[in-house]
């Protein structure tokens, strides 16, 4: 009989029934049953994610653990794509807690929302917050690499120094394209690079220069500045190939940036610390310059601890480390400036010789298109192409046929990711439903088939990562309020008087029992809401 039965009266015609489950086990988990069951081949190596979706096993994975041991991927990354509210910092979050128990230091760059400092913190990382008011960064400061330097001493001690030179002459240089809107003149950086070098000689050690002190050594012109200007003695040909300089600088410290970025570095990175966050979340929306400043910062200054471990490992002075960065709301700081994209596209390129992993989070492959010029576009494109994981929540059908122009996917994966960016469903009598694509995933690497997967988070896992806690509702006030209400009603009881509000003047309808705004069980008396005080 085939399985459903033969066609016509009597046929015996019954319903297709799936087959079972598939597990996975040892032979010594299921040594009764060897070598009777069958695997469902999904894969095992690295951080438990969740479920396959039609198979019901364990499906593990993350960028390092795919690289370094199972050799799935040529580059340790991932890109994740996907409509808001479906999980996508969720599933990120827990990558990143399953590295951090395998030794593995996770770094957020800028916690725009924030969505993991408290997961930091509970892993007894170092959470730094940047912004007015905050603290900020001394663009000017080594900082780790610098400490490093001097450790390890000798020839190599000075090649890092060289590097650290390097590294705050970018950053410097950013700061400087990101008040004007535009790069550098070659001469000018020459220029940058000697008075650093300058401050580098005559700073005390132990002391980082700030940027007033950069600017003062403009003013004061020293023959090694101006031998890059090509002055000639004369005065007057010394400013005019500095001023421009001088005044993007001055645009730095007396404009949006100043208070952040000329000061000593509140909070130094902790070299040791298990997990580090940068929380940037205090920045207005708004203020894209700063945003852009303080990503490039915090970019600079985690890369930098980096590269200072790993100068410190090699030269036996401390274990070898590996790091996990994540890049979450990718849109925000592309679109900030063009440095950023530079700086992103240049650790997708070496982050394999950085010993650094790294996640990048976006919705669409249209956040690319909004950049201001082609070569940022093409740039932004190449991220997803070069990802050794991409990682697929929810998108509209259209999104996923352009992307999988880039990655390769089927009818089938196409139409199966579409169908997650449904909203949830008209609900009765009010009650909570879910999007059918919240914490669903599909996992494309190279041109395999891609993996479904179903992510349930923990109750612990609930409790670190809420990106709607603005949403939920804050009872406490108006508990207080009414506690506060019915007390003076009560006094007023006893004391045989009415209540008597606290401008002297009674409501609309006379005088009554308090109102509270928004009261909604009708302790609101004649005097209307909000006329009476507690």
């Amino acid at each position: 009989m085939p399985p459903r039965g033969w066609y016509g009266v009597g046929g015996g015609r019954v319903g297709y029934l799936d087959p079972p489950t598939m597990w996975r086990a040892t032979t010594v988990q299921a040594c009764g049953m060897w070598p009777f069951t069958a695997g469902s081949g999904s894969p095992m190596t690295g951080v438990p994610l969740g479920q396959h979706l039609y198979t019901g096993a364990t499906v593990c994975g993350d960028p390092l653990n795919w690289f370094t041991r199972a050799r799935y991927i040529s580059n340790p990354s991932l890109f994740m794509l996907g409509m808001p509210g479906l999980g996508k910092s969720t599933l990120v979050n827990r990558m990143l807690i399953g590295l951090a128990a395998t030794g593995v230091v996770p770094l957020v760059l800028g916690d725009l929302k924030p969505d993991y400092a408290d997961t930091v913190r509970a892993l007894g990382g170092q959470v730094i917050s940047i912004g007015r008011g905050r603290g900020g960064i001394n663009v000017l400061d080594p900082g780790a690499m610098g400490a490093a330097a001097d450790q390890i001493g000798g020839e190599a001690g000075e090649v890092l120094k060289a590097e650290t030179h390097g590294r705050v002459l970018n950053m410097v240089a950013a700061l400087v394209t990101i008040v004007r809107g535009r790069p550098m003149d070659d001469h000018e950086q020459s220029v940058l690079s000697a008075v650093l070098h300058h401050l580098r000689e005559r700073t005390p050690s132990g002391r980082a220069p700030l940027l007033p002190d950069l600017l003062r050594v403009l003013t004061e012109g020293p023959d090694r500045v101006r031998a890059v200007t090509l002055d000639r003695g004369s005065d007057t040909r010394y400013r005019d190939a500095v001023d421009p300089l001088h005044r993007s600088l001055l645009g730095i410290l007396d404009g949006p940036l100043g208070d952040t970025f000329a000061s000593p570095t509140s909070t130094r990175i902790d070299p040791h610390a298990p997990a580090v966050c940068i929380d940037i979340s205090g920045i207005g929306e708004a203020d894209t310059q700063l945003t852009a400043a303080a990503m490039l910062a915090a970019w600079s200054d985690g890369l930098g601890t980096v590269a200072a471990s790993h100068a410190l490992a090699d030269a036996g002075l401390m274990p070898r480390r590996w790091f996990f960065t994540v890049l979450d709301e990718l849109w925000r700081p592309l679109r900030a400036a063009s440095g950023i994209v530079d700086r992103i596209d240049a650790l997708t390129r070496l982050n394999r010789s950085l010993g650094l992993g790294d996640a990048k989070i976006t919705h669409t492959l249209k956040d690319a298109e909004a950049l201001g010029t082609d070569s940022d576009r093409a740039k932004a494109r190449g991220f997803v192409e070069r990802a050794g994981m991409v990682v697929c929540a929810g998108l509209p059908k259209t999104e996923m046929e352009e992307l999988g122009k880039v990655v390769g996917l089927s009818r089938r994966e196409i139409d199966l990711v579409s169908s997650w960016s449904s909203p949830p469903g008209w609900g009765v009598a009010g009650e909570h439903e879910e999007p059918p694509g919240r914490g669903r995933f599909l996992i494309k690497v190279g041109g395999r088939p891609g993996i479904p997967i179903k992510v349930a988070i923990t109750d612990a896992e609930r409790r670190l990562h809420d990106t709607n806690t603005r949403w939920t509702p804050n009872e406490e006030p108006v508990e207080q309020a009414v506690r506060r209400v019915t007390e003076r009603v009560r006094r007023a009881a006893e004391a045989g008087t009415p209540p008597v509000p606290a401008d002297g003047r009674p409501g609309p309808g006379g005088p009554g029992v308090p109102g509270v705004p928004g009261d909604p069980a009708g302790l609101g008396g004649a005097g209307g809401p909000g006329r009476w005080t507690a």
